[in-house]
């Protein structure tokens, strides 16, 4: 695994030397190239002038913000070199907070930490275990790619995991989703959906993740690789029922696979029993 950023944890006095390595697999997604439709050629990415449709090279092209239609203020490299953080090199740490206060909408990119030698080994170790132990996770910044970024330590898995922040400003209110009625739900129906959920709760490790468009797609490329024939089979539109309906078959429909595991884990009990030998009684002299 190789290392996109080297830098410091920092908090307080403390300073522990790490790494920063991509926590997602990009060799797990299918990337297709343009070709022309013809002679099947590599298509270029050309950047054009949408007035003129001149072909511009990377250096007739500047940066502008537009602050009003068709107004643009060129923004140079020099303006960016102004506002220039005083660190690239160091994830800052301003607090710890219980994880439960960041709220699911603003985590971004996932990254994996580690070590930055065997010395830094053990503070880090320590900055882990410390973690865990208090339940807390670490809140912070660090810069990359020239912009600072809101991000977050957490224990994983013996090592700490650092995931980019959203900042809260730039994520919408719920309250702006159409069609968001304030309907009190009926007491029958909010029993039988609470038992319904009941029936279907399980462990996180149980259920399958996993990522069938990339099965169906790569087999669809293999398949044309060797000439054969694609069969794409039509889904069928899922029907809208009567909620209550709904929910007493999706009950029941829940209930038969348990019912046949206790069944089954009977009959498995019973014939365990009746395959034991039994004891022997000794009549006494």
């Amino acid at each position: 695994m190789r290392a996109i950023w080297k830098g410091h944890i920092q908090f307080s006095l403390v300073t522990i030397p790490v790494r920063i390595y991509n926590a997602i697999d990009t060799g797990q997604t299918i990337s297709f190239n343009l070709l022309s439709k013809e002679g099947h050629n590599p298509v270029s990415y050309e950047k054009k002038d949408k007035v003129t449709g001149q072909t511009l090279r990377q250096e007739d092209i500047v940066k502008g913000y537009q602050y009003e239609p068709g107004q643009y203020v060129i923004i140079e490299n020099e303006d960016f070199a102004k506002v220039k953080l005083k660190s690239e090199k160091v994830i800052e740490i301003e607090g710890f907070v219980d994880s439960s206060e960041v709220h699911p909408t603003l985590f971004e990119t996932p990254y994996y930490i580690g070590p930055d030698g065997d010395i830094a080994a053990k503070t880090y170790g320590l900055l882990s275990e410390t973690l865990k132990a208090s339940g807390k996770i670490a809140v912070g910044k660090v810069v990359l790619r020239d912009r600072e970024t809101p991000l977050l330590l957490s224990p994983h898995d013996g090592g700490i995991i650092m995931y980019r922040l959203r900042y809260p400003n730039e994520v919408r209110s719920m309250r702006e989703v159409p069609q968001l009625l304030e309907v009190k739900a009926d007491k029958e129906q909010l029993k039988l959906a609470k038992t319904l959920v009941d029936s279907m709760t399980t462990k996180f490790s149980n259920i399958e993740m996993k990522d069938h468009y990339f099965d169906a797609l790569k087999g669809i490329i293999d398949a044309k690789i060797e000439g054969k024939e694609v069969v794409m089979v039509e889904e069928e539109e899922p029907k809208v029922v009567d909620i209550m309906t709904a929910l007493k078959a999706s009950i029941d429909a829940a209930k038969k696979p348990m019912e046949k595991a206790k069944g089954t884990a009977a009959k498995e009990k019973a014939t365990e029993k009746a395959e034991k030998p039994k004891a022997k009684t000794r009549k006494a002299s």
